[in-house]
């Protein structure tokens, strides 16, 4: 795992409670932020995974057209007219 230091200003009565928090779970203050903050992207990111990536050529012409229209519905991006 590729970790990185970074510094936060947080309120003092909340970093109390996280000190007694993560030594009651004999933890760090470490693991508990980035669980928190990993649940909170999980619950508020809301960009949306692509379904597939793919580079290619083909003699099928729709192909490209076909792929280009699921990765826009995938995005949640509505259809061009007429494909």
């Amino acid at each position: 795992m590729n970790t990185k230091r970074t510094t936060i200003l947080i309120d003092g009565d909340l970093l109390e409670r996280l000190d007694r928090y993560a030594h009651r779970e004999r933890t760090t203050k470490t693991a508990v932020i980035a669980a928190a903050i990993e649940a909170w992207l999980v619950a508020n990111d809301t960009a949306p995974a692509l379904g597939f990536i793919g580079v290619g050529r083909s003699s099928h012409g729709r192909l490209s057209l076909d792929g280009r229209s699921i990765a826009r519905r995938d995005a949640g991006r509505p259809p061009r007219p007429g494909g």
